[in-house]
């Protein structure tokens, strides 16, 4: 350490709060180092050349230990929410880290978990929260554990899933849990904790709960969101009955925020989560003009949102793949035997007109073919417990590598040329779309189009059989209504969502 600066390790910089923290560490001067499963996933964020990047997982003792020599302070920033039996993976991850942490002599963990009540049985996501850090707190290195609850802001699980609710639902059947208090933080003052807690002192070592200057229940905080936005207040009819469950199912439903995610979230509501102290006070000064109230940074996300500049969003952690996992770049399916159906259409249209259409697709520009059809397959998936086609976009024109878009994955992004896609709906098989643009030697573009799908058992089989009766339309829709479109769009233009 030099002249007040650290090298920073941040795990799950391709998450929400990493990716967000990493940029503000760079802006204090620090130097950072990004532990990612996937790498690709950070190449196209702008501060992706200021930091040393280095692949693994956190259940990896090689890697993690590789990860951790010459860092000062390590930020763990992960939640295995959507895999399944997290908490035992969780577990494995924080004792694996911790290890790394104290043979390299780090002199810092800060660690981001959940605020919680102590006197209750904690839900399967806040205990295993809480069991992290207390893994961590016996590393024997210093360690802060940050505890917040429902963070408000742009691209926010807690936030899509409050405002989705409100803005759709203007009657509502609500369980019990929305009369319980919460205490609201903006993801601004988590960012300030987080970045703050470098400098803390070396004994300094215990949990700190954090939270804004508002203490509500999830009712109000609907409520107020409706008011904010203009909407009529909504009603509320409480039940008993409507049991955590089946309260996911529903924030399935009505919300872009699957049930993998929305289920452990929703389970979590059963407990009130407001803050018992303001200790970091002592250590930390407040935010320049003081935590951001509720209203205020409501306002905040919805202007980010407005003027398309989401960070990042809670769709950009992505589940695991197997190394093995094949690529349709292959040459030799590892995974067996694939399906292709392959399109290509040449245009007059200069190739750069063409990208300009791949790249903003999806979202609500929607898929360009049988509108009916793909509605209904991400309906399909969502009552499956998928993702179906609510996750949108997060930019309208512009992707990068990692972006959810839809139920796919930005898994590969050559500019101007190649998009490649990874599904991540509920389907017996990998798939992949691939949408490309080449220039014509002499004049024009030939755009092509790869669906590739590696089926896993009998079931992969059947359900590729089943659904190619509709390829036609829906790919060669594709392909027809994707180039008339870039046809009719001006270099001039902006395709708009």
């Amino acid at each position: 350490m030099a002249d007040g600066t650290s090298l920073c390790l941040v795990t799950g910089a391709s998450g929400y709060i990493g990716g967000r923290l990493v940029p503000r560490l760079l802006a204090d001067g620090h130097r950072v180092r990004c532990l990612v499963r996937s790498p690709e996933k950070l190449r196209d964020l702008p501060w992706r050349d200021e930091v040393e990047v280095v692949r693994g997982d956190l259940t990896d003792e090689d890697a993690v230990r590789n990860a951790c020599e010459g860092v000062d302070v390590l930020f763990y920033l992960v939640h295995s929410l959507t895999e399944s039996g997290f908490a035992a993976l969780d577990r494995q991850a924080a004792l694996v880290t911790a290890q790394a942490a104290r043979e390299s002599g780090i002199r810092r963990i800060v660690y981001l978990g959940g605020l919680h009540p102590y006197s209750s049985e904690l839900s399967e996501h806040l205990g295993s929260r809480a069991e992290v850090g207390e893994v961590l707190l016996r590393s024997g290195v210093p360690t802060v554990v940050l505890q917040a609850a429902v963070i408000i802001g742009s691209g926010s699980a807690s936030f899509e899933m409050l405002r989705y609710l409100t803005e759709r639902l203007p009657v509502m059947i609500t369980p019990t849990w929305v009369r319980n208090r919460v205490q609201p933080i903006a993801v601004r003052d988590v960012l300030h904790y987080l970045a703050a807690a470098v400098h803390l002192p070396r004994h300094v070592h215990r949990t700190f709960d954090i939270g804004g200057p508002d203490v509500l229940t999830y009712a109000e905080m609907m409520q107020r969101f409706a008011a904010l936005v203009g909407l009529p207040r909504r009603r509320m009819l409480p039940v008993a009955v409507l049991s955590p469950a089946l309260s996911s199912h529903w924030i399935n439903i009505v919300t872009p925020v699957p049930k993998s995610i929305g289920a452990p979230l929703i389970a979590s509501l059963v407990h009130e989560a407001v803050c018992t102290e303001r200790d970091i006070d002592h250590y930390v000064t407040p935010p320049a003009g003081g935590v951001t109230g509720y209203e205020q940074a409501v306002r905040l996300a919805l202007r980010k949102i407005a003027h398309a500049e989401v960070e990042t969003r809670w769709s950009d952690a992505s589940p695991r793949h197997a190394p093995s996992d094949p690529l349709p770049s292959d040459p030799v399916w590892s995974g067996g035997s694939a399906y292709v159906d392959e399109r290509s259409r040449d245009t007059e249209l200069p190739a750069a007109r063409v990208w300009q259409i791949i790249e903003s697709i999806g979202g609500r520009n929607g898929w360009y073919s049988f509108p009916l059809a793909w509605a209904a397959r991400g309906w399909m998936d969502r009552l499956a417990g998928g993702v179906g086609l609510r996750r949108g976009r997060r930019d309208a024109h512009r992707l990068r590598t990692g972006d959810a878009l839809d139920w796919w994955r930005v898994e590969h992004l050559h500019e101007g040329r190649l998009l490649r896609l990874r599904a991540e709906m509920k389907v017996p098989g990998q798939a992949w779309l691939e949408l490309s643009v080449t220039p014509l030697r002499w004049h024009g573009s030939r755009y092509h189009q790869r669906a590739v799908f590696v089926p896993r058992g009998l079931a992969g089989h059947a359900y590729w059989w089943a659904v190619a009766p509709f390829h036609g339309l829906v790919f060669g829709g594709m392909a027809r209504n994707l180039v008339a479109t870039a046809g009719r769009v001006s270099t001039d233009d902006e395709v708009h969502e």
